[in-house]
């Protein structure tokens, strides 16, 4: 390897299983002392246990490189808390946090209950929200005392989050929030020399074992397109000290694409100059729909 985060610190949360351990072993391979986050539960949140997180570890470490485990619960603000602790404690300092912990409760929304939205919306949104906020905090202090500071924020969202995905209306929003909350770290933590980006990944995970058939592996051309370890490269990039200059950005990686998301922007216009006449609506907006691009389709619709 070529040591592109030699010596720089990442945490990674969810990085037992999946993309998240792809991740926390790309960045050991790299060079980067590694904190492996994970709360150890099923894909339905239930039976915590330290063992995936450990795994982990003793991987990097029969490799050669430096890891320790955490199994704090990332969507709770005291465990998030102590998950940044633990990088500093571990290696005195932070450079990278990942955000990549998740779980699922699928469900049409009309058959949503209260508690599955609010189970996903927690570990997804808060989830990230929570450890990106007491970093920020150890960088803040840390830019305040006059000491350079050149970190890296990289939060997973979802082509579910950018499109939409039928029957995972809970999963839809906490991805699109993290998009947006993307978007003002960016902007709030550029003077404090953070970068925070985002990545929609495509891959075959615990996750996605039900989206993602293995079928979709090449194996005429030797190339799992599904596999989490084709995430990885893109991120690593992003936790490195080269990539200083981009920031605010979502990127859609699916085995050998990487692609810039373009979200929300200002489209066609039309300006009345007063207020509108609720019958001269209609006409207007029929206008600017005839000259906007059309949207792309919501996952799993018909």
């Amino acid at each position: 390897m070529t040591g592109l985060c030699e010596g720089r610190v990442v945490v990674v949360t969810g990085a037992g299983r999946g993309i998240g351990r792809a991740h926390a072993l790309a960045f050991a391979a790299e060079g980067a002392r590694v904190v492996v986050n994970d709360f150890g539960v099923a894909i339905d949140g239930s039976s915590a246990t330290e063992g995936p997180a450990q795994d982990v570890v003793d991987e990097i470490r029969c490799l050669g490189g430096e890891a320790v485990a955490d199994t704090s619960d990332v969507a709770d603000w005291t465990g998030a808390q102590t998950l940044i602790a633990t990088a500093v404690d571990s290696f005195g300092s932070l450079d990278v946090l990942v955000n990549n912990a998740g779980f699922l409760r699928d469900r049409m929304l009309a058959n949503l209950d209260e508690a599955e939205w609010d189970a996903v919306i927690r570990v997804h949104l808060k989830g990230h929200f929570a450890p990106l906020r007491h970093a920020a905090a150890y960088w803040r202090s840390e830019f305040k005392a006059g000491r350079a500071v050149d970190a890296r924020i990289v939060n997973t969202s979802s082509g579910a989050g950018l499109q939409g995905s039928v029957g995972q209306g809970n999963y839809a929003a906490a991805k699109a929030g993290i998009a947006g909350l993307t978007l003002v770290a960016a902007s709030e933590f550029a003077r404090y020399g953070v970068t925070v980006n985002a990545i929609a990944p495509a891959a075959r995970t615990r996750m996605t074992e039900n989206a993602f058939a293995d079928d979709m592996a090449s194996p005429a051309e030797g190339f799992d397109a599904m596999a989490p370890e084709n995430v990885s490269p893109l991120v690593v990039w992003l936790g490195s000290t080269e990539s200083k200059a981009v920031t605010g950005r979502v990127f859609e990686v699916e085995g050998g694409l990487i692609r810039v998301a373009e979200g929300w922007r200002h489209g066609p216009s039309i300006d009345n100059g007063m207020r509108w006449d609720p019958t001269a609506v209609g006409a207007a907006v029929r206008d600017i729909l005839t000259a906007a691009e059309p949207p792309v389709p919501v996952y799993g619709a018909r």
